[in-house]
């Protein structure tokens, strides 16, 4: 049995780690830390946990965390780098659902989060944790970086492309949006049910910090830069992720549809859709599963990649759970083949 822990369980990613964990044959969930709830029962903050997590937030005591064989850490950016060399060094694995590991340049990370990184020296070691492109790596990891949740739809969406050279890639552009989960749980108006319901909108068009990471993974796939332009946007649900990418085919003879279905075709998560079909975020609420659909609009060359996920499965709890199985040398589909919830 897997001993795991969680810092930081007081988040959505924190709270979908432990209803996953829930279910989890070869895992066993014996601590979740909190500083803010620290002696507050689980069950108190999220209810629906009742008699299935019967445990208390304690705070991240490193002692405490020596006795886990993987510590998964559900914090704000700058969280992780303070306390996962310990971790590490005490012979626990780690999997960070954070940013705080995965870009590889400390200096772009610092541009755009604003700090200065506290533990360069890891930036080398971790592996990105996204299985459909580095599945082998992950088996062997120690330390984990988890993709984020646009970056993970838009590689996915692109992959099959990228690895075969079939498009240009001087001109790429990904529309993703995203529920309103996605920005956390903290308290903020923008946030508010009066302010997103019946609404829709982009932010961060002059950037967002995503892109680096889009950017710096599409580069180790093609093997080259993908300049792509990126525009997250605003959803008025609770959770789901759709992004549409549009792209220029560089051969016209290439099947779309058959490259992603072969490309796919063994990947128990990635599920592509039928030639004409349009995926929904509710089809995959809940679940690990990202579908994808491939349109080529008058057999012409442009492609357009549509992609949904739940951001808090696929999109960061899931995956990581995943990149989990990997690790302990399990079937990496343990504990994660509930279908999504509808409706």
């Amino acid at each position: 049995m897997i001993k795991v822990g969680i810092v930081g369980g007081t988040g959505y990613t924190g709270a979908e780690l432990m209803r996953l964990l829930a279910g989890h044959p070869d895992a066993e969930l014996i601590i979740v830390t909190s500083r803010s709830e620290q002696g507050a029962r689980v069950s108190d903050n999220y209810p629906h946990l009742r008699g299935i997590v019967d445990l208390a937030f304690t705070s991240p005591d490193l002692e405490a965390l020596r006795h886990c064989d993987v510590v998964f850490f559900a914090t704000p950016h700058g969280v992780a780098q303070a306390t996962v060399p310990a971790v590490l060094q005490s012979g626990v694995k780690v999997i960070d659902l954070s940013a705080d590991f995965r870009i590889r340049d400390a200096l772009v990370w610092e541009q755009w989060y604003g700090q200065i990184h506290q533990a360069r020296e890891l930036l080398d070691q971790a592996v990105y944790g996204l299985p459909e492109l580095n599945r082998e790596d992950i088996k062997s990891a120690d330390l984990v970086a988890c993709a984020g949740c646009y970056p993970t739809s838009v590689q996915l969406g692109l992959l099959p492309l990228l690895v075969n050279d079939c498009i240009d890639v001087t001109d790429v552009i990904a529309n993703s949006a995203s529920g309103v989960s996605g920005a956390g749980r903290q308290a903020n108006v923008a946030n508010l049910l009066s302010e997103v319901s019946d609404s829709f909108k982009a932010y961060g068009a002059s950037g967002h910090r995503h892109q680096p990471e889009i950017e710096q993974g599409l580069k180790n796939i093609a093997g080259k830069s993908v300049a792509i332009t990126f525009v997250p946007h605003l959803l008025p649900i609770n959770r789901g992720i759709h992004t549409t990418i549009y792209a220029n085919l560089v051969d016209m003879s290439i099947d779309v549809q058959a490259l992603f279905e072969d490309y796919f075709r063994e990947e128990p998560f990635v599920d592509v859709l039928p030639a004409g079909h349009h995926p929904q975020t509710r089809s995959v609420r809940g679940s690990n599963y990202c579908q994808i659909a491939v349109h080529r609009p008058n057999q012409g060359r442009k492609i357009i990649i549509l992609v949904v996920e739940d951001n808090l499965t696929k999109g960061a709890s899931g995956q990581a759970i995943q990149c989990m199985n990997l690790m302990f040398n399990i079937d990496e589909t343990t504990g994660l083949l509930s279908p999504g919830m509808m409706p």
